[in-house]
């Protein structure tokens, strides 16, 4: 028996050894020529279908997939990549596509070949695929075959702008070869693959696993309506979306379709975008332009002698659910949520993107918004998005210790220390722990962090001095009091990094980041506060309402300088849609909630009823000119409303890390009633509130493994009534079993502890 299990251990080991090595393959000779497409094929053997094969797939740069003829990964691979010198790598299942006996693989290879704010150029086209399962494998090798796919080309001029990795698609379809995918096709012609490097050789480094789901890919949908003005077919979307579009036509050969969105016609944020053009060939002929343009609308411009027959668009995206719900009396609040929640989706891709059509990149002061909102408005699976940013803004941070932003990126390593505080401290990666509960990225990100945060210089008054790094930038508008900003963004990074200490159990570093907090709190204080604001004594601009809401969600205000905080919100409006979140969440902290909603009524109406059927928010107050930055009509950093109406008119914020320990407060102002649904990695909580004068009517819903600190927002209420048991009367709280009062949690509101349930609380004015 011995020997037999001995044996078995040695054919095992050979048939390891023996099974072929996966590297990267290319076309040989071929050129690296920017909006290269290659297209390989594999033919193999399988004796018996696997219940599972998961394949390994790495693309410089996308792939498309197919199995036996059947497309089973549409767009692959993310774009470059975890750090300068690595790669993302897929894991996908392809047990479902195959068959007993002859099985053939293809699979479209796009390469960049250009640097841009998202995409680090690794100057190769190259392909890497790997498939192990008990009894079988398949190794991207020389025995592959590959051909350079000449229908694909480049568009004529303008190109797309120097941000944009992607080129604009042309396809001739006179030189197709448009069966190369099917089992039948006859290969014998395309060239053997050439191996061009092992597997964490450069130019792509290791192999990181994809850390976010594959591309949700929503179908072939018909448009909502067409149109025809000239030689123009417009067709309306029921959203601003990402698609690719599909056509169907009848033609003579050599006729020039343009494929364009209005996103790229007029709302393109003050540079060129991406747009796609096909030339026909004879007859009737089908096609889809595989890269994704964005837009409300898509414009099909052709010659007159073209018949359309068909045309339709394939939306992709992230894949994760508006799960999150929120209805209240105030329809303004109801219609800027589900514009921030759609806003927040397209700009969701390979990274957070601070619009789908000038840049697609990852600006980190954006993505600390996004972020926010995507906890209330989306499924759990959106948490990953999160983590990727994260563990790329530091896995980009240079050897000086710096940390910049886009990132990846191939041609951008400007810091904007602003943005990289706000990121990496309270706002970004604090927040972020909070809500999921994610311990693991504390210990991996801390040191970076630290490092990042030595790079500020004292100012020997105990405070920092400005960094300007690579832009000194700390919003969009006029009167900015930079150092304020630095110092407050600066603060929040320090109060983080204690509170990270102390869930890592690093005392000493706790104990030094508590007493370096109090010391630099202290002194804001004493340099900063002039009576009535906070001013940098240097800075000659208005007074910066930023500033003054920045000193608010920090901390560093007391309730007593509230009420002056407030004259300077009443009179100051200098902060861009991403600042004015905080102005908002600042005035909602220090109680003003009907003067928070009417500011931030007063300064979003415009955009979320501007004409034109927008379904998204805008990166400035207008568009165009009357925006900052180019004025793009889809900036995600616009829709912090949706976090504070969550966080604050419905009041539910996590107080334990990955809401083991949650609050609902609810701040109504003026909003009659409210109600807020979304999911945890915890379970599905749900909050309601409705005041119908003399009685104020809460219902929560509070997930098994946690509990809740839920508070009635009348702290001089005669009665609070819990699931029909009186737990405040005469002036004093009630012991009612599992319910315990809070007393000196937040004196706005009268406050219980409640283990998991559901709950209605009733309280008589």
């Amino acid at each position: 028996m011995k020997k037999l299990l001995l044996l078995f251990v040695l054919q095992m080991s050979m048939t390891v050894v023996l099974s072929a090595q996966a590297v990267w393959i290319s076309l040989p000779g071929v050129q690296n020529t920017p909006n290269t497409w290659l297209s390989f094929r594999k033919q193999f053997d399988v004796e018996r279908v696997p219940d599972k094969a998961l394949a390994r797939i790495a693309a410089d740069s996308k792939y498309w997939l197919w199995i036996n003829g059947q497309l089973c990964t549409f767009e692959g691979s993310l774009k470059r990549g975890p750090n300068p010198s690595d790669s993302y790598v897929d894991e996908v299942d392809i047990a479902p596509y195959l068959k007993k006996g002859n099985n053939t693989i293809a699979v479209l290879l796009w390469y960049f070949g250009k640097e841009g704010f998202s995409h680090k150029n690794s100057g190769k086209a190259g392909l890497f695929f790997d498939c192990r399962w008990s009894g079988g494998s398949i190794a991207s090798d020389d025995s592959w075959k590959c051909m350079l796919n000449e229908a694909y080309g480049s568009c004529s001029d303008p190109q797309p702008n120097f941000r944009l990795a992607e080129s604009s698609i042309s396809y001739d379809a006179r030189k197709a070869v448009s069966d190369w995918m099917s089992p039948d096709y006859n290969d014998s012609n395309m060239s053997q693959a050439e191996e061009i490097g092992q597997e964490g050789s450069a130019p792509w480094g290791r192999l990181v696993p994809r850390p976010i789901p594959l591309w949700k890919d929503y179908g072939l949908k018909k448009f909502v309506s067409q149109e025809v003005r000239g030689d123009t077919l417009i067709c309306r979307l029921s959203y601003n979306a990402q698609f690719t579009p599909y056509i169907k036509v009848r033609s003579v050969s050599g006729r020039s379709i343009q494929l364009q969105t209005d996103n790229y016609v007029f709302y393109n944020g003050g540079d060129t975008g991406v747009r796609a053009e096909y030339i026909t060939c004879d007859g009737v002929q089908e096609y889809e332009s595989f890269g994704w343009l964005n837009g409300h609308n898509f414009y099909l411009i052709a010659p007159a002698d073209v018949e359309i027959l068909d045309v339709r668009f394939r939306e992709t995206g992230y894949d994760t659910e508006f799960a999150g719900r929120f209805e209240s009396s105030d329809s303004f609040l109801n219609d800027i949520w589900k514009k921030a929640a759609r806003t927040l989706y397209i700009t969701m891709r390979d990274t957070y993107m601070d619009c789908p059509d000038r840049e697609r990149a990852q600006w980190t002061g954006d993505a600390v918004n996004e972020a926010h909102e995507s906890y209330y408005a989306l499924s759990v699976s959106s948490h990953a998005l999160t983590r990727k940013w994260l563990y790329e803004l530091i896995g980009w941070q240079k050897a000086d210790g710096s940390v910049f932003a886009p990132a990846p990126a191939g041609n951008w390593d400007k810091e904007l220390p602003s943005q990289s505080l706000a990121s990496l401290g309270r706002t970004g990666l604090w927040t972020y722990y909070l809500y999921t509960g994610d311990k693991q990225i504390l210990e991996d990100l801390y040191s970076g962090v630290e490092r990042y945060l030595s790079l500020y210089e004292p100012d020997g008054a105990g405070n920092v001095k400005l960094r300007h790094g690579g832009w000194s930038w700390g919003d969009w508008g006029e009167n900015c009091d930079m150092l304020l900003i630095c110092n407050f963004w600066y603060y929040m990074a320090l109060d983080a990094m204690h509170d990270m200490a102390v869930e890592l159990g690093k005392t000493e570093d706790a104990q030094r980041y508590e007493l370096r907090c109090n010391e630099f709190k202290k002194a804001l204080n004493a340099r900063f506060w002039n009576g009535t604001a906070y001013r940098d004594p240097s800075y000659t601009g208005r007074t910066d309402d930023r500033v003054q809401a920045l000193a608010v969600v920090s901390g560093v205000a007391s309730p007593e300088q509230y009420p002056s905080l407030m004259d300077q919100l009443r009179k100051e409006r200098h902060a861009s849609p991403y600042m004015e979140k905080y102005v908002y969440e600042a005035m909602m902290i220090m109680g003003y909630e009907e003067e928070a909603l009417a500011r931030n009524k007063d300064r979003f109406s415009k955009m979320v009823y501007y004409p034109g059927n927008f379904t998204t928010l805008f990166e400035g107050w207008g568009i165009g000119n009357e925006g900052f930055g180019g004025g793009t009509v889809n900036h995600a950093w616009s829709g912090g409303t949706l976090t504070v109406a969550a966080q604050y008119v419905c009041g539910v914020s996590p107080i334990r890390a990955g809401f083991q320990k949650f609050s609902v407060l609810p701040q109504p102002g003026d909003v009659s009633w409210a109600s807020l649904s979304f999911p945890t990695v915890r379970g599905v909580i749900e909050s309601s509130y409705e005041d119908k004068g003399n009685t104020f009517i809460q219902k929560v819903t509070v997930p098994e493994g946690t509990t809740a600190i839920i508070g009635v927002p009348y702290p001089d209420a005669q009665e609070v009534v819990i699931n029909g048991k009186s737990v405040w009367a005469a002036g004093r709280y009630v012991t009612s079993g599992t319910i315990k009062a809070v007393p000196d949690y937040k004196a706005s509101h009268l406050c219980f502890e409640v283990p998991a349930g559901r709950y209605v609380l009733k309280s008589i004015k």
